[in-house]
């Protein structure tokens, strides 16, 4: 599992840590029933604090991403599909905010902005 961590990011390392192993989940590079590195292996490997990893991985659980197993340690858990919907809407919400932020700066129009999506959407 790659996963690179950025210093100089303003993101905390634990939220740059779930967004990946979130995204390898989505992109399907990790698989159901996969096991993760454990929490000491990923803190060694990054470079970072247990704490820091254990986070990480507590957001991962709570979002529905992965499985603790007592003694066995954390897995892939089964894709759900409406889960993957809704974080791949929370990503298209965030783009087209930063569009609209700049569409906003430029005075260009809400028509206008609708008009460029539709255009784009449909691959024209």
């Amino acid at each position: 599992m790659d996963i690179i961590i950025s210093n100089a990011s303003g993101k905390p390392i634990y939220e740059q840590i779930t967004a990946q192993v979130k995204n390898l989940i989505i992109a399907n590079q990790l698989h159901e029933g996969e096991s993760l590195p454990s929490l000491r292996l990923l803190a060694k490997e990054l470079r970072i604090s247990v704490i820091t990893t254990k986070r990480a991985y507590d957001d991962l659980e709570r979002d529905g991403f992965i499985e603790t197993v007592a003694g066995k340690g954390c897995f892939v858990a089964r894709r759900d599909t409406s889960l993957i919907r809704e974080e791949q809407m929370k990503k298209v919400e965030q783009v087209m905010q930063e569009a609209i932020d700049i569409a906003q700066a430029s005075a260009i129009s809400c028509e206008e902005l609708v008009q460029v999506l539709q255009l784009l959407y449909k691959g024209e």
